[in-house]
């Protein structure tokens, strides 16, 4: 048993190669980039490429604990709860240094619960996380055309668009420091606590976990709460990003972050993978969307190369069985 958890928690064979593909991916983007586009790998261009990608890494590490958590776990609606962070963000802010921290919790707030919601129906109800997600999208979406009528509302502080924007230390933002911090506590909790080695297990096999008193329904509850905070917490940061809010600024991060945490080698079968290949995953993403924009691809041609490189990766990564315990 104890070599088998071992095993869950590291990851198999496969599971490191990918990651290493992956990294091996991220300085053939880089090269190809530079050498379409003289400058593509220039200090201040890989520091841009590298906020952009944080960005995707936040809601990526939400939909990664997800899909470790097994039962075709996929949140659909971070979107949606993106989309939602940014405008509670905005207007709790309203470009006022002193309320960040509070338009911080609140935002928080509002979307850990929300996704403790999507727990709760996939949990309790029994509703396919696919749907309970996609519909939970729907109800965002239409709640946020309801308060909004379709207007911008709400501005980013300056001290926030500074964080994300502008150089703290050593010419990098200090969101990149954020990300390295938060993705460093992702990793160790994966590794080292009983919360994560309680993911693994339902994920590899939900039967034998509940034999081993592991509580499912309350650790899945918990894990669709915390993809929607991660989601809230980039929509909080993309606000910071762009200045303001407007409806859809979530929508282009859902599909994105399913590929990165698959590139990064997540079994979409649940109990295989880590956080270490989500941010790479999330990196090459990037790369790669800017090489397209570099080639002059319309975003509907993105779409479709995303929406394919899905499915490839699907077809690879989501055939492998689950790890029996």
């Amino acid at each position: 048993m104890s070599a088998a958890r071992e095993r869950t928690r590291s990851g198999p064979r496969w599971y490191r190669h990918s990651l290493v593909l992956t990294l091996a991916i991220i300085v053939v983007l880089f090269a190809a980039g530079e050498t379409l586009s003289p400058g593509f790998a220039a200090p201040g261009q890989v520091i841009y490429l590298l906020v952009t990608a944080s960005l995707l890494g936040f809601v990526a590490a939400g939909q990664n604990l997800v899909i470790l958590g097994g039962r075709e776990g996929i949140d659909l609606s971070v979107g949606g709860m993106i989309s939602l962070g940014a405008l509670i963000a905005g207007n709790v802010m309203d470009a006022s240094n002193a309320a960040i921290l509070p338009a911080l919790l609140a935002t928080l707030a509002g979307t850990f619960a929300l996704g403790a919601v999507n727990g709760l129906g996939v949990t309790f109800l029994r509703i396919p996380p696919l749907v309970m997600t996609l519909g939970m999208y729907g109800v965002i979406q239409g709640l946020l055309i309801v308060i909004t009528r379709g207007v911008p509302s709400g501005r980013a502080a300056p001290m926030l668009s500074a964080f994300v924007n502008e150089p703290l230390v050593l010419g990098i933002p200090g969101i990149l420091f954020a990300w390295a911090a938060f993705a460093a506590f992702v990793i160790w909790m994966l590794r080292s606590t009983a919360f994560g080695l309680r993911i693994y297990a339902i994920g590899a096999n939900e039967n034998a976990a509940a034999l081993s008193g592991v509580a499912i329904r309350r650790t899945r509850v918990l894990l669709f709460a915390l993809s929607g905070m991660c989601a809230g917490l980039t929509g909080f940061l993309v606000l910071g990003f762009s200045g303001n809010v407007f409806i859809g600024v979530g929508d282009q991060y859902m599909l994105p972050s399913i590929i990165a945490v698959v590139i990064g080698g997540t079994s979409l079968a649940g109990g295989i993978g880590g956080h270490h290949g989500t941010v790479a995953g999330a990196i090459v993403l990037v790369l790669l969307q800017s090489i397209l924009t570099t080639l002059n691809i319309d975003p509907s041609g993105r779409a479709m190369i995303f929406g394919g490189t899905l499915l490839l990766l699907m077809f690879f990564y989501g055939r492998q069985q689950r790890l029996r315990v």
